[in-house]
């Protein structure tokens, strides 16, 4: 993908960093020694970041990750112990706005992958499955757990988990205080891949290296068309089937019409030409 450069739209402090460099716009949630758990500041920081990372033309991929030894925790438990926040509607408002973060990536024709080293419980789940494509440590460990603390899933998690590993084991999940291991949340869909490292220290900068490879394959590639391919199958649920068969019909055609897909139809033709075995000549008969 060319691009006009890299850009900084956030400070080393802010709770949300935004870098974008060569088509791909790194989220980085910042706040380690609270697990990057959500408080006011991060909400709004998330929509806003979210927001303007989908929205640029020269980004090509998003690329989400936590600083420090986690990914998200979900919702700062102290800080709403602590009276950070006046009651429950506090909670919903809340909630809507990082719903808009959530929003802004599953719509957008923007493929997502998530690098989620380390924990991720609670509403933490939900921003693992804001990505298209998610890699996890060998020790990551993955979970809801919001009863533990009376609470019930938020931040997409009733709405997009059942869709990414079915409603019995979405229901196992929500219904135990359990953390899923790296290896059974790969078995069960929930991760694309599971990255070692012989030296545990090393195992964020693993996760987070093997994310931005498969991120640079999309942008080395016709990432117009996996964003596009992202967006119908994410999109599919609020059509019919016959309205998304047109939407499909839709899409293809308007991909065709791209230069891209234009050079691309002419070099696989090309190539398949040369490829193409001559036919044998005549035998003679004896």
């Amino acid at each position: 993908m060319d691009t006009a450069g890299s850009a900084a739209a956030s400070g080393p402090s802010d709770p949300v960093l935004l870098r974008v460099d060569d088509g791909l716009a790194r989220i980085t949630l910042n706040r380690p020694e609270r697990l990057n758990a959500f408080d006011p500041d991060l909400a709004h920081a998330w929509s806003e970041v979210t927001t303007e990372a989908t929205s640029r033309d020269d980004v090509g991929a998003i690329m989400l990750e936590g600083a420090g030894g986690s990914f998200c925790a979900g919702g700062d438990v102290q800080a709403m112990a602590a009276g950070g926040v006046a009651g429950g509607a506090d909670i919903s408002r809340l909630a809507e706005v990082i719903n808009r973060g959530i929003r802004a990536l599953t719509e957008s024709s923007v493929p997502v992958i998530a690098a989620a080293h380390g924990t991720t419980a609670g509403g933490g789940l939900g921003i693992l499955m804001t990505s298209d494509y998610a890699i996890v440590g060998a020790d990551s460990r993955i979970g809801s757990l919001y009863a533990n603390i009376g609470l019930t899933p938020d931040l997409s998690v009733s709405a997009q988990l059942a869709r990414a590993v079915g409603e019995r084991r979405a229901l196992q999940l929500v219904l135990q205080a359990r953390l899923l291991s790296a290896t059974e949340a790969l078995e069960w869909g929930l991760v694309a891949e599971v990255v070692s490292a012989e030296d545990p220290g090393d195992m964020a900068a693993r996760v987070r290296a093997r994310a931005e490879e498969v991120a640079r394959f999309w942008l080395s590639g016709a990432y117009r068309a996996y964003g596009e391919a992202k967006r119908l199958i994410r999109s599919q649920p609020s059509r019919s089937f016959a309205d998304h068969l047109s939407e499909e019909a839709r899409t293809i055609g308007a991909m065709f019409d791209t230069p891209d897909a234009q050079a691309r139809i002419a070099a696989f033709a090309a190539g398949a030409g040369a490829r193409r075995p001559s036919a044998p000549e005549p035998q003679e008969k004896a």
